[in-house]
């Protein structure tokens, strides 16, 4: 670690490295974690996944070599997930991940149309009573468990972590009724461990609400990259005490 030249270490789901169009290499400088580690003058080290809740934030902190290199000369870390499982998941999110391992290519597409047909239509007529992809108590229990581990391996390592951001996603039937509960419990967690947040909400909603991001209605433009990264970059700031 170097004071002059930081390195910001996160650990995040899709919405980092997904731009307005496609998914993008990791090192793509317009990213949100470059944008914030710019803000450091230092650089950004993104470990991330498609889909990612906390939950598979944990596994691929135990699992993953390169996290635990990362992590050796961190200065901050920062936890981009949590969104992802305030997902609709009407059906359970083990089946949607098994379907890759269908073995013959028809089968394997058909399950994968009609987990695709279903999933909107059960999210919508479900609704508030509709389960999602991790709840909320899980979450935390995951995100705590992670803000454990990096600090246990360097002691006052500063921790940001993300609320949940909002969508539009017809893939989920425009329905998003789990993310305040989300966002109480994160909270919570936040002020009992001494994490710092940041509300991606009033700096994309507009943008994703308005159907400015990526059709998909989730992923983000450069122009919500460019603002989640300003802020975050500047809560590692004020941590590093800068």
């Amino acid at each position: 670690m170097t004071h002059e030249d930081p390195l910001l270490v996160v650990i995040a789901d899709s919405l980092s490295f997904h731009g307005p169009d496609r998914a993008e290499p990791a090192d793509e400088p317009r990213l949100w974690p470059h944008v914030a580690a710019g803000v450091l003058g230092g650089r950004a080290e993104l470990h991330a996944g498609l889909g990612w809740t906390a939950r598979h934030a944990w596994r691929a902190m135990v699992g993953d070599p390169r996290i635990w290199a990362s992590l050796r000369h961190a200065d901050a870390v920062v936890l981009g997930v949590g969104g992802m499982d305030t997902l609709p998941s009407p059906l359970p999110t083990a089946l949607r991940e098994l379907i890759p391992a269908v073995h013959r290519p028809r089968l394997r597409r058909a399950a994968r149309d009609a987990h695709a047909w279903a999933v909107p239509r059960a999210a919508r007529v479900l609704g508030r009573a509709g389960p999602v992809a991790l709840p909320p108590a899980e979450t935390v229990r995951h995100l705590e468990r992670l803000r454990v581990a990096v600090t246990a391996l360097i002691p006052g390592l500063p921790v940001v972590a993300m609320l949940p951001a909002v969508h539009r996603a017809p893939a989920y039937g425009g329905v998003h009724a789990g993310r305040e509960r989300h966002v109480v419990a994160l909270t919570a967690w936040a002020a009992s461990s001494g994490v710092r947040l940041v509300d991606p909400t009033p700096l994309v909603a507009d943008h994703v609400l308005g159907g400015h991001g990526n059709p998909d209605g989730i992923h983000w433009g450069w122009s919500a990259h460019r603002a989640v990264g300003e802020a975050i970059g500047a809560e590692v700031a004020a941590a590093l005490g800068r």
